[in-house]
């Protein structure tokens, strides 16, 4: 219907606007709630670090599709990245300016980002934090908000980690649009 701009998904419908493009969705809610610092230096950090989240995300992203062989080699990679590359950075971050939050001493987008990360790194490996205080402190923290709390909670809206049925259900999909596409 044209309703997709570049013709895939998310859309979210929003203030009269039907915004696609997932970081041009959350930078939009993240600026309207207060979520995106009070100014430009708050705002690049807050990028930077929602940068580095997706980078490791990306790791995963793809994880449920590949095959038991390479799940396994993947999951080395995403541990060795999170350990190696990411975590200490954010460990840093928290550690050196000895605030509750990433950007201003107030919650911001990255620092649900981070939360995001973290969860999506433990379900690869549930003790990945052992050696990150800071980061096992932050992830404490946030995880308490009352509405992230309400979040995490079994049954709530948060996605759960994708099963084999999900995956033939994607692949199924994925095969269609091709399919389509192709003709």
């Amino acid at each position: 219907g044209g309703s997709l701009l570049f013709q895939q998904v998310p859309m979210v419908e929003i203030d009269g606007m039907k915004m696609v493009q997932t970081r041009a969705i959350l930078s939009y809610i993240a600026a309207k709630y207060n979520l995106y610092g009070k100014d430009l230096k708050e705002r690049a950090l807050i990028d930077m670090y929602v940068g580095g989240t997706e980078d490791l995300m990306g790791f995963i992203l793809f994880f449920p599709f590949l095959s038991a062989e390479d799940k396994e080699k993947q999951r080395a990679t995403i541990i060795q990245k999170a350990t190696s590359r990411y975590f200490p950075v954010y460990e840093k971050v928290l550690k050196d300016h000895g605030q509750s939050f990433l950007v201003g001493n107030k919650f911001s987008w990255a620092d649900v980002h981070l939360l995001e990360a973290i969860l999506m790194v433990e379900e690869k490996k549930s003790d990945v934090l052992s050696g990150f205080p800071q980061l096992q402190a932050f992830k404490a923290r946030i995880s308490s908000i009352p509405t992230i709390k309400k979040f995490l909670e079994p049954g709530s809206q948060r996605k759960p980690v994708p099963d084999d049925k999900y995956v033939e259900t994607v692949r199924r999909v994925l095969r269609m649009y091709f399919d389509i596409k192709a003709n």
